[in-house]
């Protein structure tokens, strides 16, 4: 049985650090994402045709909400369980009463709640710039908590394997922000020669953004059905990695 008692404790500690640095942890995320509106949205938008029948200045929309939401995700759960294992905090946690499954609900569920308030900052801040309709909310809904939970379990991994603050930035800023800049965030694939075409169908972002925009616009550059496969696969991929994890104890406890 779950302690739920442990999981708000964790989960209300967290969501009490956020919110001490909301400058930081939302304010400045929104501002830079505001950023791309001004350069992509006005300056490069006015000279692109429309895509899919969708304005380039709202094309670019849920991509950006991706990379936000994406990289905050994995920022926010790697920092969090890291600075137990900086301070030796951690020893603690792992001796007390409580349950794998306590420690990821209560670390990710927050780091996922942080992703998902700022990528609905970045929602309604896009309005100010683009005109916008969602064309299936619910399944927008839907679709960002559960990449805003798969992320938070990916960064919870990261979190675990860095042996110092510097190894938390490697994967956000050299392999999941190129991933999401080349993996259609900016652009329809469709748009691209059939060599490249095919070349990024072998990056896993393409399938999250493309789902994402589908709930948006209702079109897509791979079926919906292959997309939420792939998000289902990452995300059951890191929960079983966790639960190695804590199982034989890697990068735990020494």
């Amino acid at each position: 049985m779950i302690n739920m008692q442990a999981v708000r404790a964790i989960y209300a500690f967290e969501m009490a650090r956020a919110f001490r640095t909301a400058m930081q942890s939302l304010i400045s995320p929104v501002l830079s994402t505001s950023l791309y509106f001004v350069v992509f949205g006005a300056a490069i938008g006015g000279s692109i045709e429309r895509i899919d029948g969708v304005s380039y200045g709202s094309f670019i929309v849920p991509g950006l909400i991706m990379l936000t939401v994406m990289t905050q995700s994995i920022s926010n759960a790697s920092f969090a369980i890291h600075f137990p294992k900086f301070l030796g905090s951690i020893y603690e946690l792992l001796s007390a009463p409580v349950g794998v499954t306590e420690v990821v609900l209560g670390y990710v569920g927050a780091a996922a709640t942080k992703s998902l308030i700022i990528g609905l900052i970045i929602l309604a801040t896009s309005t100010l710039f683009v005109p916008l309709e969602v064309a299936h909310p619910v399944a927008m809904a839907v679709l960002l908590v559960i990449i805003c939970f798969a992320f938070s379990l990916f960064g919870f991994i990261i979190g675990i394997w860095a042996q110092n603050f510097e190894q938390l930035q490697i994967v956000p800023l050299l392999i999941i922000t190129p991933l999401v800049f080349l993996g259609g965030s900016f652009y329809s694939i469709s748009m691209l020669p059939p060599v490249w075409q095919a070349v990024s169908l072998f990056n896993p972002v393409v399938y999250l953004i493309s789902a994402f925009r589908w709930s948006f616009f209702g079109a897509a550059d791979v079926p919906i059905g292959l997309s939420v496969a792939a998000i289902a696969a990452f995300t059951a991929l890191c929960i079983a990695a966790i639960w190695w994890i804590f199982k034989t104890g890697w990068r735990l406890k020494t």
